[in-house]
């Protein structure tokens, strides 16, 4: 056994060593050049030919012998044409070791093959014949060229087209994940970045900018590159870029304002994977600044009850005539804040007053009552609560008092949504529940510290009569003692 290791070596080492290296003819390009076939015309010019890597620097045998038999003598390394997993295995012989890489120059890193087969190419095909992906399936075979070379099919520019061969073709997808659309690479055509790859332009994302290349993680795999919480820093990757994205003229700051933002901190500080992440609002494959038509649309997917009242509102017409973006003016976009009372009225910190400065508007005066309004009921709460607070310290029951208050929270989620309407008295109605409700509590905990003290001053007299009876009884023990 170890003769035949020992034997292998010189032998695995002649034909992975250039050509160039001892100075030997390649018969076996010499041969398949002369018949003309399709293999030895890509091979000419292949990346790894102008290193001078023979083609028994895969397929293993002598390449320096005219003798056919010679030549592909297995005693001598020949394999032939590799199927399934080995092609991935020949091309991690020289791609996973670093040794050998730096002997050819190469700067690319050794882990691909790992990488690949703890990805989801990696996984064993439902067909059994070897991994989903081999190298070969992206890189081509005898035609390899440089990931730098435009003509390469794993070029910034040729990636999409690439993923397309598999990812666009219903019968071949449905044999692996049925769920999965097919429709990826239509959607990446019309948006922006697909537009600009399009062009010639390699800078703008693609699959491989997203998804990784060698390292394709599914998309519900919290290792992913495009699982939810990972998204947003996946994007900011060109997008907060200055000097990448200084040739498009768009912001760089947007990562920095979503990671403040009510959405931001429910994904990336509470892990919330439900909260909107980038593509959320802007697509992931067919990705497009949403326009102004849109926005309304876009924010109602998710918040539709707010979409629909703004829709019949007064503002719906007026954003319109204006040209408005709607949920976008008074919310903002990648910096939503959460929504308060003091959004809402004609303070300084108000949104209404950006428009409605006018003190004998309809719109000033609309605003300014219903942040009395909200600004009531938050107090009669917080009175309320004080007054809860007082009896449970004082140990009285008062559970359902507190559960009252809790519908309060309820109210004024109705009546932040019913702002949407701009109405007054709709507003006031909802409100108007919540007042009810605190009025009730406030008196179930007034009943509850007038019982305590009421408890209490019993408590005395009881302990007074009992004193005064207890009292009278020992003086008359004592008289009859004395008798």
């Amino acid at each position: 056994m170890k003769r035949r290791i020992m034997l292998a070596i010189p032998i695995l080492i002649i034909y992975l060593i250039p050509l160039s290296a001892y100075g030997a003819t390649d018969q076996c390009y010499t041969c398949h050049s002369a018949l003309e076939d399709k293999e030895s015309k890509l091979f000419a010019e292949d990346i790894h030919f102008k290193k001078g890597i023979s083609c028994s620097g895969c397929h293993g045998g002598d390449n320096t012998t005219e003798d056919n038999d010679a030549a592909m003598n297995k005693e001598k390394g020949f394999i032939g044409v590799p199927k399934g997993n080995k092609i991935t295995e020949v091309c991690a012989r020289c791609h996973a070791s670093e040794k050998m890489m730096k002997s050819f120059g190469s700067k690319l890193p050794v882990n691909q093959f790992d990488n690949l087969i703890n990805s989801v190419h990696g996984k064993t095909s439902t067909a059994g014949g070897g991994r989903i992906v081999q190298c070969t399936t992206c890189h081509t075979a005898h035609g390899i060229k440089s990931v730098k070379d435009p003509l390469s099919p794993v070029y910034a520019t040729n990636i999409p087209k690439t993923c397309s061969k598999c990812h666009a073709d219903a019968n071949y997808m449905r044999t692996y994940n049925p769920t999965l659309a097919v429709d990826q690479y239509t959607q990446y055509l019309t948006s922006v970045h697909g537009k600009l790859n399009s062009t010639g332009d390699p800078k703008p994302a693609q699959c491989a900018s997203c998804h990784g290349s060698h390292d394709i993680k599914p998309v519900k795999d919290i290792k992913s590159k495009v699982y939810p919480v990972n998204l947003p820093y996946t994007c900011s990757g060109c997008h907060s870029n200055k000097e990448y994205m200084a040739q498009y003229k768009i912001p760089t700051d947007q990562f920095e304002k979503y990671a403040r933002s009510v959405h931001g901190q429910a994904l990336l500080v509470k892990n919330d994977p439900g909260a909107p992440a980038c593509n959320s609002c802007h697509g992931n494959h067919g990705a497009a600044p949403p326009g102004i038509e849109s926005i309304s649309k876009v924010c109602g997917t998710c918040h539709a009850l707010n979409e629909e009242l703004f829709s019949a509102s007064p503002h719906k017409a007026a954003f319109d005539r204006k040209g408005y973006p709607e949920c976008e003016t008074c919310h903002g976009n990648h910096e939503i804040i959460t929504a308060t009372n003091k959004l809402l009225g004609v303070d300084k910190d108000g949104v209404c007053i950006r428009c409605h400065g006018d003190q004998n508007s309809s719109g000033y005066k609309s605003a300014y009552i219903m942040r009395k309004l909200i600004d009531s009921l938050d107090e009669t709460k917080q009175s309320a609560m004080i007054l809860i607070n007082e009896a449970e310290q004082k140990g009285m029951e008062i559970t359902e008092a507190k559960f009252k208050l809790r519908d309060i929270n309820q109210v004024k989620l109705e009546a932040r949504t019913q702002v949407h309407t701009f109405d007054p008295a709709k507003f006031k109605d909802i409100v108007g529940k919540g007042l009810v409700i605190s009025r009730d509590a406030t008196a179930d905990a007034k009943v509850a510290i007038h019982e305590y003290y009421f408890r209490r001053v019993g408590l005395g007299v009881s302990v007074f009569l009992i004193s005064l009876l207890a009292f009278g009884l020992f003086l008359y023990l004592r008289r009859i003692e004395k008798k």
